[in-house]
């Protein structure tokens, strides 16, 4: 099966691969070199790390209390 390269160096997966490999939108792919020199595409498999904002949850310290900032916001302090 082939497809064409536009003018940008994109080209569409053809649906067969893209069921075979279990590419849906946003999978992420890779071209990897194999040893006979052809290029293979691959589907790279989403780790589980978590993402930005998971890593740094609780790293803020003790917080304040919900009476604390209201106190704050009316110039209480």
């Amino acid at each position: 099966m082939s497809t064409t390269v536009t003018g940008k160096g994109q080209v569409t997966i053809p649906k067969r691969v893209r069921d075979l490999l279990g590419i849906e939108p946003g999978s992420l792919v890779d071209f990897e070199r194999a040893q006979d020199g052809r290029i293979v595409l691959v589907k790279i498999e989403k780790r589980a790390t978590p993402n930005r904002l998971a890593r740094l949850r609780g790293h803020a310290g003790k917080g304040l209390t919900t009476d604390e900032i209201m106190a704050m916001t009316r110039g209480e302090h």
